[in-house]
């Protein structure tokens, strides 16, 4: 299922938007309050996205950009990009040493 990774800001606790994540079966993820790392993994992994691949090229459909952010996902940045938290290992390669 999807997860959506948030903080307790009020648009992401509104009762609107919780009824529609639940009807759409999204579950929400929230950081708890006065907390700003609980999110700090996956706002780091959507900047490097943002600044490593949305922001280097022109998407002309929804599917070209979809295609583009699973390559990156799945094949980049977990197989191929050396990350300094895992000591210049790659995250698939960090999780079998």
């Amino acid at each position: 299922g999807l997860i959506l990774h948030s903080d307790q800001g009020s648009q992401f606790t509104s009762k609107e938007f919780v009824r529609s994540c639940e009807a759409l079966f999204i579950q929400q993820s929230m950081s708890r309050t006065g907390c700003p790392y609980d999110n700090a993994p996956i706002e780091r992994y959507f900047n490097t996205l943002k600044h490593e691949l949305i922001y280097l090229f022109e998407y002309r459909t929804e599917r070209e950009l979809d295609a583009a952010v699973v390559e990156f996902a799945y094949a980049w940045y977990n197989r191929v990009r050396p990350h300094t938290f895992n000591g210049g290992l790659t995250p698939a390669a960090a999780r079998v040493a």
